[in-house]
Protein backbone atom coordinates (compact mmCIF):
# COMPACT_ATOMS: atom_id res chain seq x y z
CA UNK A 1 0.00 0.00 0.00
CA UNK A 2 3.02 2.51 0.44
CA UNK A 3 3.67 2.19 -3.47
CA UNK A 4 -0.23 3.43 -4.12
CA UNK A 5 -0.11 6.04 -1.30
CA UNK A 6 3.16 7.05 -3.37
CA UNK A 7 1.34 7.22 -6.61
CA UNK A 8 -1.71 9.34 -5.02
CA UNK A 9 0.63 11.66 -3.84
CA UNK A 10 2.12 12.27 -6.77
CA UNK A 11 -1.27 12.60 -9.01
CA UNK A 12 -2.34 14.98 -6.20
CA UNK A 13 1.14 16.87 -6.65
CA UNK A 14 0.93 17.35 -10.43
CA UNK A 15 4.09 15.17 -10.63
CA UNK A 16 2.06 12.54 -13.04
CA UNK A 17 -1.66 12.96 -14.95
CA UNK A 18 -2.04 9.52 -14.87
CA UNK A 19 -0.92 6.23 -12.81
CA UNK A 20 -0.74 2.84 -13.95
CA UNK A 21 -0.96 0.45 -10.34
CA UNK A 22 -0.60 -3.26 -10.42
CA UNK A 23 -1.88 -4.69 -7.32
CA UNK A 24 -3.12 -7.71 -5.66
CA UNK A 25 -6.38 -8.42 -6.52
CA UNK A 26 -7.71 -9.04 -3.20
CA UNK A 27 -6.69 -5.55 -2.12
CA UNK A 28 -9.68 -3.68 -4.64
CA UNK A 29 -12.03 -3.02 -2.25
CA UNK A 30 -9.42 -1.29 -0.58
CA UNK A 31 -7.46 0.66 -3.41
CA UNK A 32 -11.28 1.67 -4.42
CA UNK A 33 -12.07 2.95 -1.26
CA UNK A 34 -8.64 5.34 -1.48
CA UNK A 35 -9.34 6.38 -4.75
CA UNK A 36 -12.84 7.26 -3.67
CA UNK A 37 -11.92 9.20 -1.02
CA UNK A 38 -9.66 11.84 -2.42
CA UNK A 39 -12.14 11.49 -5.77
CA UNK A 40 -9.61 10.42 -8.08
CA UNK A 41 -10.89 8.63 -11.37
CA UNK A 42 -10.15 5.43 -11.99
CA UNK A 43 -10.66 2.02 -14.60
CA UNK A 44 -9.50 -1.10 -12.73
CA UNK A 45 -8.72 -4.05 -15.19
CA UNK A 46 -8.34 -7.79 -13.93
CA UNK A 47 -4.65 -9.15 -14.89
CA UNK A 48 -4.73 -13.00 -14.65
CA UNK A 49 -6.76 -14.25 -11.68
CA UNK A 50 -4.55 -13.09 -8.86
CA UNK A 51 -3.61 -9.20 -9.82
CA UNK A 52 -5.43 -6.36 -11.20
CA UNK A 53 -4.22 -2.90 -13.14
CA UNK A 54 -6.06 0.19 -11.22
CA UNK A 55 -5.36 3.20 -14.20
CA UNK A 56 -5.91 6.09 -11.93
CA UNK A 57 -5.83 10.41 -12.85
CA UNK A 58 -7.32 12.80 -14.47
CA UNK A 59 -10.46 12.23 -16.02
CA UNK A 60 -9.89 13.16 -19.13
CA UNK A 61 -6.85 10.69 -19.69
CA UNK A 62 -9.27 7.92 -17.99
CA UNK A 63 -11.68 9.18 -20.74
CA UNK A 64 -8.90 8.49 -23.31
CA UNK A 65 -8.55 4.80 -21.60
CA UNK A 66 -12.46 3.68 -22.47
CA UNK A 67 -11.67 4.09 -25.87
CA UNK A 68 -8.52 1.99 -25.71
CA UNK A 69 -9.02 -1.75 -24.81
CA UNK A 70 -6.32 -1.79 -21.50
CA UNK A 71 -7.58 -5.14 -20.23
CA UNK A 72 -5.00 -7.03 -22.05
CA UNK A 73 -2.01 -4.38 -22.55
CA UNK A 74 -0.32 -6.89 -24.91
CA UNK A 75 -3.19 -6.41 -27.58
CA UNK A 76 -2.51 -2.71 -27.71
CA UNK A 77 -1.93 -1.82 -31.45
CA UNK A 78 1.62 0.32 -31.79
CA UNK A 79 -0.23 3.52 -31.62
CA UNK A 80 -1.49 3.08 -28.43
CA UNK A 81 1.00 1.21 -26.49
CA UNK A 82 2.96 4.76 -27.49
CA UNK A 83 -0.11 6.72 -26.65
CA UNK A 84 -0.70 5.08 -23.32
CA UNK A 85 3.30 5.20 -22.40
CA UNK A 86 3.18 8.80 -23.12
CA UNK A 87 0.65 9.23 -20.80
CA UNK A 88 2.24 7.66 -18.28
CA UNK A 89 4.80 9.73 -18.34
CA UNK A 90 7.39 7.47 -19.93
CA UNK A 91 10.53 8.48 -21.26
CA UNK A 92 9.15 10.16 -24.88
CA UNK A 93 12.63 9.26 -26.44
CA UNK A 94 11.99 5.72 -25.16
CA UNK A 95 8.55 5.89 -26.11
CA UNK A 96 9.43 6.68 -30.03
CA UNK A 97 12.41 4.02 -29.98
CA UNK A 98 9.73 1.28 -28.80
CA UNK A 99 7.50 2.57 -31.15
CA UNK A 100 9.91 2.00 -34.23
CA UNK A 101 11.56 -0.97 -32.90
CA UNK A 102 7.71 -2.40 -32.88
CA UNK A 103 6.71 -1.24 -36.14
CA UNK A 104 10.75 -2.00 -37.71
CA UNK A 105 9.86 -5.64 -36.34
CA UNK A 106 6.42 -6.25 -37.79
CA UNK A 107 7.80 -4.63 -41.07
CA UNK A 108 10.95 -7.45 -41.30
CA UNK A 109 8.82 -9.97 -40.00
CA UNK A 110 6.16 -8.76 -43.25
CA UNK A 111 9.67 -9.19 -45.41
CA UNK A 112 10.36 -12.39 -44.12
CA UNK A 113 7.31 -14.17 -44.78
CA UNK A 114 7.11 -12.37 -48.85
CA UNK A 115 10.82 -14.01 -49.00
CA UNK A 116 9.95 -17.32 -48.10
CA UNK A 117 6.14 -17.19 -48.59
Amino acid sequence: MEVLTHHIYEYKKGLRNLVLHTTDAMLEDVVISRLEKHEIPYIIEKVGEKSINIFFGNSICIDVLKYIKTSDLSTLSDEEDFMLGIMLGYDRLKQCERYVGRKNGKLNLTLRQELVG
